[in-house]
């Protein structure tokens, strides 16, 4: 089988900073680089270098950037044949600014992304009869994430979806078309409506997300760990420890290797499993798509930790 990615594909611009700067603020930082990102991109890269079969179905500009980008994926193994480069616009960016602690804000400049519409998700549908899970975010426009999601469920395809960044309000419609939705305390706070900071919160934020018709909830909690939630069950899974430096695309590592144990056939609780291990090795290594491990790092993580689990 194959997972499909559907979404958004930006160039990272990242700075480094003692500390992020507060509004009107000209602060010094001491690093810059550029890295291949986008949410969507960032997913089919963790999945594609976790061995599993990864399509990409986006847009980039007719510009270095998009050349840039298109490049990385291949490199990753991910299928780009069905990427648009669009003439009219730029390809997408983000610009995140990092600091000691490893916390990061991030601007980002949708460019093609914002352009995807219903004849992406025409490209989409000739792969679904062949795909175990669909991952979606929100970087790209809503309108064409559910259609998405629609093609899928007709399909009898998992649907994952990211709801970053988080709006204040999803569409009705798009939960009920969710298997799994994965916010982080921040998204999931968004979304209910009030502030997710013990297990309480975490139980009530899930009920009202499952009222709301997603069949599974996974509550992404930085060191805290994941906290997922059914209609018959709710977990806590720990962290793994790990030395975090940059928090960038932990998220989207955690979804991608999530969706490569349902396409393994794993259970919900491994599939978590292998999300908070590869969310936990993307914070040891700066940029978005550089942190991703690749599978051998993974299954090795893996090992160490089902041993001391053992012990």
């Amino acid at each position: 089988m194959s997972i499909i990615v559907f979404g958004s594909i930006n160039m990272d611009l990242v700075t480094r900073s003692p500390r992020l700067p507060v509004p009107g603020e000209t602060l010094l930082g001491y690093d810059f680089f550029t890295a291949p990102g986008g949410k969507g991109a960032n997913q089919a890269v963790g999945s594609a270098l976790l061995g599993r079969t990864t399509y990409m179905i986006g847009r980039v500009g007719n510009d270095n950037f998009g050349q840039e980008l298109l490049t990385s994926l291949k490199v990753a193994g991910v299928q780009t044949d069905s990427i648009l480069i669009d003439d009219t616009t730029s390809s997408g960016v983000a610009v995140i600014a990092v600091d000691d602690r490893s916390e990061n804000t991030i601007i980002v400049v949708p460019g093609a992304n914002g352009k995807v519409n219903h004849t992406d998700v025409e490209r989409l549908e000739k792969f679904l009869p062949n795909a175990s899970v669909l991952l979606l975010q929100l970087e790209v426009p809503i309108p064409a994430i559910i259609a998405a999601a629609e093609a899928a469920k007709k399909a009898k395809v998992k649907v994952i979806l990211d709801p970053a960044p988080a709006p204040e309000k999803l569409p009705d419609e798009l939960y009920s078309l969710t298997d799994v939705i994965t916010p982080n305390e921040t998204e999931a706070s968004r979304l209910v409506g009030f502030e997710i900071s013990h297990q309480e919160t975490m139980t009530k934020a899930a009920e009202i997300l499952l009222s709301r018709g997603v069949k599974i909830v996974v509550l992404k909690l930085g060191s805290r760990g994941v906290f997922c939630a059914t209609a018959s069950e709710n977990f806590m899974l720990p962290a793994f420890p790990v030395n975090a430096i940059d928090t960038v695309a932990a998220g989207d590592a955690f979804n991608a290797a999530m969706a490569a144990a349902f396409d393994s056939d794993l259970s919900l609780k491994e599939a978590i499993k292998w999300g908070a291990a590869a969310g936990a090795l993307a914070t040891t290594k700066k940029g978005a798509q550089p942190s991703l491990p690749n599978k051998e790092t993974f299954e090795g993580t893996l090992l160490r930790f089902s041993a001391t689990e053992e012990r």
